[in-house]
């Protein structure tokens, strides 16, 4: 963290702006120094993307002033606010994946030498960038097909930095990254810092919140709250100030060995094209935390179990009894369902109402003629009870949902098959606390109920939370088994392989 002081290079005063003549923000001041971590947090919905859009040109604010180092500014398209010195990495990253890494930095303004397009001098300049954030795991020709997650969005903040960018704009920037990635982007943030580019910093990660920045700015509802330094306050502190209320404890208390039944989930020496003699079990009534690094096969499992991904080998049962798992229609004919991690991508129609959504899993199974007759189908208002579902009516449409309602409704598409088996992946990824704690009650209700589920998280808080038995992969093979709040060393020594090198 680096001393906050003289005169701000960014300020935004009095900044308000209205959609269909809904106020999203009202009055909100925020400013920036140079060499400065500063981060916006508050749950979905509380204005801060709309700020920082507003700020990088792609929205007008209706009232306020944007200065930049004294001066003030109008932005009525996002090259503006670039030239301005503003860069923005979005969560969805812009890139092109079958160019490479040179190629997608200088995408629509290549250099130009005699009328042909300069590659050298593109390829020179973009490794200069690589060598300023401190990224030598490839080079300006790797094609960017072949990056991971982490190296991606290193494309993406040397692309603004190429153009000149003194401020970077963070969208939630390790939404997308392992555990074992996190820690090179706060390496990759701190050379910003040392070079002077000021970093507004969004996550929903409080963890991550106190380990960068130097101040942050609370928003609710549109409105500031308190910017205050970060050593001023703690989690809970925090945590109080978004969503105006204390929260309870982070997480619902566990199930206890008496309220568990029989296994219902289990699978026996499962192989696929990279899991290797998998065997776990899940009772009724019990939250198994997996833990894993990313590519450890902590998905690929998921996918395996619920007919999604080939099994090669091995078997799964269900109550006992072996199940021909190869297609998720007979999975959720067996009692399964699979929240998926990208809820966006394979959860949900986002042009479709919340009601069809809703109905989406259920229709797979049980045929229209049926289901007009059968009995015991919550109605969307109902299922909308039970998740605390927040939305105009069953209706809206999915896409204008925040993210902690969009989840909702994916849980409510499955509640619809009333499984026995729930298996969640990321459950609470881009989801603002408060949205989380409900979801987080709600899979303890869940897993009170007797629904036996299998939770993968790559917030180890979350998951020695949550858990009440944590098992954890590491390269394709189940490292290992740990009980109920084991600590992140030892599921890190297990997910990396630590254990096993130092044996």
């Amino acid at each position: 963290m680096s001393e906050v002081g003289g005169a701000p290079m960014l300020e935004m005063r009095d900044i308000a702006k209205s959609f269909v003549g809904v106020e999203v923000l009202h009055g909100v001041d925020l400013d920036l120094h140079a060499g400065e971590v500063h981060a916006i947090v508050g749950e979905n919905g509380a204005g801060k993307s709309t700020l920082m859009k507003i700020l990088a040109g792609v929205y007008q604010p209706d009232r306020g002033t944007i200065r930049i180092d004294g001066a003030e500014q109008t932005f009525t398209h996002p090259a503006q606010a670039q030239a301005a010195g503003v860069g923005i990495v979005y969560q969805e990253f812009n890139l092109l994946p079958e160019r490479n890494v040179a190629e997608n930095v200088f995408v629509g303004r290549e250099p130009v030498k005699r009328g042909i397009i300069d590659r050298r001098a593109m390829e020179r300049s973009t490794a200069a960038l690589l060598e300023e954030v401190g990224e030598t795991s490839f080079g300006p020709r790797t094609p960017v097909r072949r990056l991971s997650v982490a190296q991606q969005q290193v494309v993406e903040i040397i692309k603004a930095r190429s153009l000149d960018a003194r401020m970077l704009v963070l969208d939630e920037p390790t939404a997308a990254l392992a555990e074992s990635e996190v820690e090179l982007l706060f390496t990759l943030v701190r050379r910003l810092q040392e070079r002077g580019i000021g970093i507004l910093y969004i996550s929903h990660r409080l963890r991550e919140v106190f380990a960068l920045a130097d101040r942050i700015t609370v928003l609710k509802d549109g409105g500031l709250v308190k910017t205050l330094p970060t050593g001023e306050t703690d989690s809970r502190g925090l945590v109080r100030l978004m969503v105006g209320r204390e929260l309870d404890g982070y997480f619902p208390p566990r199930g206890t060995p008496e309220e568990l039944g029989d296994v219902r989930l289990e699978t026996k020496d499962l192989n696929t094209a990279l899991l290797r003699d998998v065997s776990i079990t899940v009772r009724a009534g019990e939250i198994v935390g997996l833990a894993g690094l990313q590519g450890s096969g902590r998905t690929e499992l998921a996918r395996a179990i619920f007919g999604a991904d080939p099994v090669a080998s091995g078997s799964v049962l269900v109550d006992g009894k072996p199940v021909r798992l190869r297609t998720p229609r007979a999975a959720i004919r067996a009692g399964l369902g699979f929240i998926t991690e990208d809820r966006k991508l394979e959860g949900l129609a986002l042009a479709q109402s919340i009601g069809d959504n809703m109905m989406l899993a259920v229709r797979t199974v049980i045929p229209a003629r049926k289901r007009r007759s059968s009995e015991g189908l919550m109605s969307v208002k109902e299922l909308a009870a039970v998740t605390e579902l927040r939305a105009r009516g069953p209706e809206q449409e999915v896409r204008f949902l925040s993210g902690g309602n969009q989840q909702k409704v994916v849980l409510a598409k499955w509640l619809e098959t009333r499984p026995q088996i729930l298996i969640f992946d990321e459950p609470t990824r881009g989801i603002d606390v408060g949205a989380k704690a409900g979801i987080h009650d709600l899979i303890r209700k869940l897993a009170r109920e007797g629904v036996a589920v299998l939770m993968i998280s790559s917030e180890l808080p979350e998951l020695i939370g949550m858990s009440d038995r944590i098992l954890v992969m590491h390269e394709g093979t189940l490292a290992g088994e740990l009980p109920a709040g084991a600590g992140e060393s030892d599921i890190m020594e297990l997910a990396t392989g630590y254990t096993e090198r130092a044996a």
